[in-house]
């Protein structure tokens, strides 16, 4: 095995976070959670199906309401944009301001849905949903943790919905993926390819 060259890599200081110190492909998910009498969405990248089975998590932190929310209420949605909705998304990172709640300044401006199976909001127009019950929440992450929950139910918009006869590369020209490219960038995916498993491969 050769030697990592190491005069063609800048070694990061992991004295301090690395992540904005180079790209990283993610998704973009907002999460809807109960909050007091109203609602509160939130914008995460570090989210991601929980293994293979209906379960699916996301990193928070005990300083923003969304960890409070999940751990009071037992539930969380999810919801997918479509990458036309990245300014509403963008919007439902606004902060709350002074005595107003976020419900009340920012969430009724948004265009929300009520979950089918649970008191918490989704984005209308996603292309994804999960309702979802907490699973169990992993603190200890420095100042952040991980939320787990499993999916209760799930819903996908008809185009985006894999069906073996359609030709997965033209559905998805047709129906693009939103990604956030961490830290502070988004990207617009409707160019794909097969990928190249070995033969015989199994997951």
């Amino acid at each position: 095995m050769q030697k990592l060259a190491e005069s063609d890599l800048v070694q990061l200081d992991v004295d301090t976070p690395i992540w904005d110190r180079t790209f990283m492909v993610a998704p973009l998910v907002i999460i809807g959670t109960q909050e007091n009498d109203g609602y509160d969405l939130a914008p995460k990248h570090m989210a991601t199906p929980m293994g293979f089975d209906n379960y699916f998590g996301f990193v928070c932190t005990p300083n923003h309401g969304t960890y409070h929310n999940v751990k009071k209420h037992g539930c969380f949605t999810v919801s997918f944009p479509t990458p036309d909705q990245i300014i509403t998304a963008s919007l439902s990172a606004s902060p709350r301001s002074g005595d107003i709640s976020k419900s009340a300044g920012i969430i009724e401006a948004l265009p929300i849905a009520e979950a089918t199976s649970m008191h918490a909001p989704l984005l209308c127009d996603a292309y994804l949903y999960f309702e979802c019950d907490l699973f169990k929440i992993v603190d200890g992450f420095g100042e952040n943790s991980l939320i787990t929950g499993s999916i209760r139910k799930a819903f996908v918009q008809k185009g985006y919905l894999r069906i073996s006869e359609l030709d997965e590369a033209d559905q998805l020209q047709k129906y693009p993926l939103l990604a956030y490219i961490a830290m502070g960038r988004f990207a617009n995916i409707s160019n794909t390819y097969n990928f190249p498993f070995p033969k015989d491969f199994k997951r």
